[in-house]
């Protein structure tokens, strides 16, 4: 993960975005923790100094230059783009919508692009074209042909940068996805605490974990569980996990708290502005269960909605540290409540990707 300064909050600074690994990164400067390096004349970011090697072997070049571009479908699941680089550099991507389009900037290199091979094969892509914003800054717009973001992911495979965007599932019908649920928290990892009750809050994350694999199976959805015990596992291994079984969507399930016991209610949270849909979708159900809204945040700092890979979003479902909201919680019918909101919230979601 790069970062675009030093700042600090609870879930560390914000972030410009996720890049594969072994990049060739320039070092311009450290502090304690941290690596800045040099992603541009005019672009530099930061980076966590136990990710990175020094690389004495590489000799740095006084320019790299994009090469020839190729855009196919594969089957029916996803389309490539492939983007031949002089060298593996650094990149940021994001999502627009209305329309929606996939962006991506290459850092530290000239176009030397005369040749964007594009073969019908491909689905999802309406258009692809770059422009070079800066001397040494390549921007790549593709636009889409529907209006939802169902993921994408960016890795290098030799030299050349590859996008693999997912095509929109054939039916939407949630009976054909498969769905994922993280249940927050787990082992030493305890979460928070209830005020009046002392339960951890890894405890009952996966009890609405169950409850939501249970009532989704009762409907023929498959799901997959990042976890169904008490055992720890570090955010960026949920990614991992869930990145090899690509699921269709990710739900995460958490319980909030604060130092103000008079705060309460349910909200969601995304990253990505293209998955926010989905978030409003289960916020809307999530309120007819007498819950308060604590909101519908974007740019979330959480590692699992910093993927790209699959619309995702993070519910926290009540206050453990509200009274009210804590003896909801505790009770095993609201535990099944919340899996139908969250259910109906997932087909809501999928309706209007059909609009």
């Amino acid at each position: 993960m790069l970062a675009y300064g030093l700042g600090e909050e609870r879930l560390g600074g914000a972030k410009l975005g996720c890049i594969d690994t072994n990049i060739v990164l320039l070092l311009i400067d450290s502090t304690k923790d941290m690596y800045k390096v040099q992603l541009s004349k005019n672009h530099a970011a930061y980076i966590e100094k136990h990710y990175t090697k020094e690389d004495t072997t590489i000799k740095q070049k006084p320019f790299y230059l994009t090469d020839a571009w190729s855009v196919k479908g594969v089957e029916d699941s996803f389309d490539i783009v492939s983007i031949s680089m002089g060298e593996k550099l650094p990149y940021k991507t994001w999502m627009e919508v209305s329309p929606a389009k996939i962006m991506v900037e290459l850092y530290g290199v000239q176009s030397n692009t005369n040749w964007i091979q594009q073969l019908q094969s491909a689905k999802e892509i309406r258009n692809i074209y770059f422009n070079q914003t800066e001397d040494d800054v390549v921007q790549v717009t593709i636009e889409l042909k529907h209006q939802q973001h169902w993921g994408y992911t960016v890795s290098y495979h030799g030299k050349a940068l590859t996008i693999k965007i997912k095509h929109q599932p054939k039916k939407l019908d949630i009976k054909n996805l498969t769905i994922a649920i993280d249940a927050g928290h787990g082992g030493t990892n305890v979460g928070a605490e209830g005020t009046c009750s002392k339960v951890e809050e890894k405890e009952y994350t996966l009890k609405f974990a169950k409850a939501l694999k249970k009532y989704l199976q009762s409907q023929k959805v498959k799901v997959i569980m990042t976890r169904e015990k008490d055992t720890t596992i570090d955010n960026r291994d949920r990614v991992l996990l869930l990145q090899k079984q690509n699921p269709d969507i990710l739900i995460s399930l958490h319980l909030n708290s604060s130092s103000n016991f008079m705060a309460q209610g349910v909200s969601t949270y995304y990253k990505h502005i293209g998955f926010r849909p989905l978030t409003t979708a289960i916020l809307r159900n999530m309120l007819k269960l007498d819950l308060n809204e604590f909101g519908n945040v974007g740019n979330f700092n959480f590692t699992p909605n910093a993927i790209t890979d699959f619309p995702n979003s993070l519910v926290e479902i009540a206050f453990l540290s509200n009274p009210n909201d804590e003896r909801k919680i505790l009770s095993p019918p609201f535990h099944d409540a919340v899996a139908k909101k969250i259910c109906q919230g997932i087909i809501d979601f999928l309706k209007q990707a059909k609009d």
